[in-house]
């Protein structure tokens, strides 16, 4: 069978293997107090790889299987969505929605006319705090195959990949033919990177904030195949 999990009866939760059904004490924490779950209470499984199975809640963390294992199969086409760092918590956001929408890469930029600049110890504690943002948005989405997270990428090492369209006025509609998107700041991007990309695509006819140009790419994206 290859069913997704997504309106199954109860929460979804991320194990290491399905042969062995052991809940992080964070997450058990969360389904336990935050969602008040009882022994013998239905939920679903997934091990972040596609796989995933129905079970039954236990307060000591070890579940236990009530079916089979279902193998949902990778996407033809993976979808990238790369954006430009912003202020504060906003790139935060972005990955949570990116996620919930079910894009398989996410990709965060330093660009040109980036305001914001990390150094290597900010961004090795802003990648742990992403990547579990990632675990916790494909939990409440239900998600059973975990998001890539990649950052901080160079926008010139990005754009010139034959492969990655820019949000950028005056590109083609988002069609078939495109299954990665690279947003700019705030800024926009600036005229060198501009000629470095290979594609361009329009995300509408305003002006978008940078997280929810972002957003918005990741919708046209995931939902042209529905």
């Amino acid at each position: 069978m290859s069913g997704l999990p997504a309106g199954s009866p109860g929460p979804h939760v991320f194990v290491e293997s399905l042969e062995h059904l052991q809940v992080v004490d964070g997450d058990l924490s969360h389904l336990a107090k935050s969602l008040r779950m009882r022994d013998g209470d239905p939920l679903t499984v997934s091990d972040g790889e596609g796989r995933w199975c129905h079970a039954e809640f236990a307060s000591t963390g070890v579940l236990a299987a009530t079916s089979e294992i279902f193998i949902v199969p990778e996407p033809e086409r993976a979808t990238t969505v790369a954006f430009s760092l912003t202020k504060q918590s906003k790139p935060e956001w972005v990955i949570q929605k990116l996620t919930e929408l079910g894009v398989s890469n996410i990709v965060a930029l330093t660009s040109e006319r980036t305001i914001v600049r990390w150094d290597g110890d900010k961004v090795e504690k802003a990648m742990q705090r992403w990547e579990r943002i990632v675990v916790e948005a494909a939990m409440q989405s239900h998600r059973v195959r975990l998001p890539n997270l990649d950052g901080i990428v160079p926008s010139t090492d990005w754009l010139s990949r034959p492969e990655v369209a820019i949000a950028h006025f005056g590109g083609d509609p988002v069609g078939q033919q495109h299954f990665s998107i690279a947003i700019g700041p705030e800024g926009g991007w600036s005229p060198n990177e501009v000629s470095v990309a290979m594609r361009t695509v329009t995300l509408g006819e305003t002006v978008l904030r940078a997280e929810t140009a972002a957003v918005a790419a990741g919708v046209l994206l995931t939902r042209k195949n529905l």
